[in-house]
């Protein structure tokens, strides 16, 4: 592949938000943690990452108790035994949905009265994560809060599985559809005025039989309570959707090179492009080493195989050895060298047609053991940074 221009350290010098995006099991939490630490360690200042996957996956590897809707910062003392003096700090948060959502109605609410009425509400009270695009349209709320306070130098923020990152960037829009749409109108109109006109009657006896009236009233409730807060939500969600589009704003696409995460990462970039948003890096895990595609180290596995009985002889002479044992061993190992090798070559190709977008292209070995602290973040972060 053609060296590019460019790296994640460049890159994430010259942004305030990088955003994190990728199928699940790719390691795209992991990816952001070690990215956030790496900025931390390198360009001082304070550096947040957001996580809005449901999983707890950032606390053990950061070291971190009590990990939430709060940021909190990573301890100094988890530096040290990482054997690192950062210029900077490094903190974390996790969006709890229902805080944030609380957190709006108090800052959006016309008057008291409303705000405790919104709150009080048995609907409200269940929506977290099941409110039409909740959890995506308050973390792009509490991203685009964190940085307005201008309290962090970069914000990296790890999104939920792909697809629905999609939906995570146009949430904003989607609320604001929401709150203006017909089927919201024909909810509320009724317990706005008694007056049913004949046409809209047979939908609100099929809802009424269907739902129960109280139902029906504790939704209509909600949402006319929620219409008073409407130009704050609209005003709020084009403020957020500049935030995205902002030159200060990238994308991180993270995947691995197996079949279904390319296919992800492919889908993302198509949609990133669309919506001519930018495209900052794309991070590969888990790919497999550069020598596999050494032509030369791959005849010498062809070579391995065709003597394989001649030199098992010369080994297996004075150790006593079965010399057809060490035969087959010597078989085994040429053939998965090349076994790798083909797999590698495919890689390499699919590699090549997904970095024709992205500014930056960084990959990342297979490790031996998993990442559990901050010692493994940083390692990882080595295999990204330069």
């Amino acid at each position: 592949m053609a060296d590019r221009v460019g790296s994640i350290d460049s890159l994430l010098a010259s942004k305030e938000i990088a955003i994190a995006c990728g199928s699940g099991g790719v390691g795209k939490t992991t990816t952001a943690a070690a990215a956030a630490a790496m900025a931390a360690v390198h360009h001082g200042g304070k550096v947040l990452v957001v996580t809005v996957d449901p999983a707890k996956r950032l606390a053990s590897a950061l070291g971190l108790t009590g990990f939430g809707n709060v940021e909190k910062r990573v301890p100094a003392q988890a530096f040290s035994h990482a054997g690192v003096q950062p210029r900077g700090e490094l903190w974390a948060a996790m969006l709890d949905t229902k805080q944030s959502w609380d957190a709006l109605v108090r800052r959006h609410a016309p008057d008291a009265r409303t705000r405790d009425r919104i709150l009080e509400n048995p609907l409200y009270q269940n929506i977290s994560g099941k409110f039409v695009q909740s959890h995506d349209y308050i973390a792009m709320e509490r991203l685009y809060e964190i940085h307005s306070e201008g309290r962090f130098d970069l914000i990296v923020v790890d999104t939920p599985p792909t697809r629905n990152a999609v939906d995570f960037i146009e949430a904003p829009q989607r609320m604001a559809e929401f709150f203006s749409s017909r089927l919201l109108r024909l909810l509320i109109v009724p317990y706005r005025s008694r007056v049913i006109n004949l046409a809209s009657r047979p939908f609100y006896q099929i809802a009424d039989r269907i739902l129960g009236s109280q139902f029906l009233a504790d939704i209509a409730e909600f949402f006319i309570l929620f219409q008073t807060m409407y130009p704050g939500f609209v005003a709020r969600a084009r403020a957020v959707e500049r935030l995205v589009r902002d030159n200060r704003t990238t994308f991180m696409v993270v995947s691995t090179l197996e079949a279904a995460p390319v296919r992800e990462a492919e889908f993302f970039i198509d949609v990133l492009s669309s919506k001519k948003l930018h495209l900052g890096a794309l991070i590969l895990n888990r790919v497999l080493p550069s020598y596999l595609l050494d032509e030369g180290a791959n005849d010498r596995a062809g070579l391995l195989l065709a003597g394989a009985d001649t030199l098992a002889a010369d080994l297996a002479g004075g150790s006593g050895a079965d010399p057809s044992q060490v035969a087959r061993v010597l078989t085994e190992m040429g053939d998965n060298f090349q076994n790798f090798a083909v797999v590698a070559h495919r890689e390499a190709t699919q590699r090549n047609e997904l970095a024709k977008v992205p500014e930056v292209v960084a990959a990342v070995p297979e490790f031996d053991d998993d990442i559990h602290d901050l010692a493994g973040l940083l390692r990882l972060g080595d295999a990204i940074w330069s």
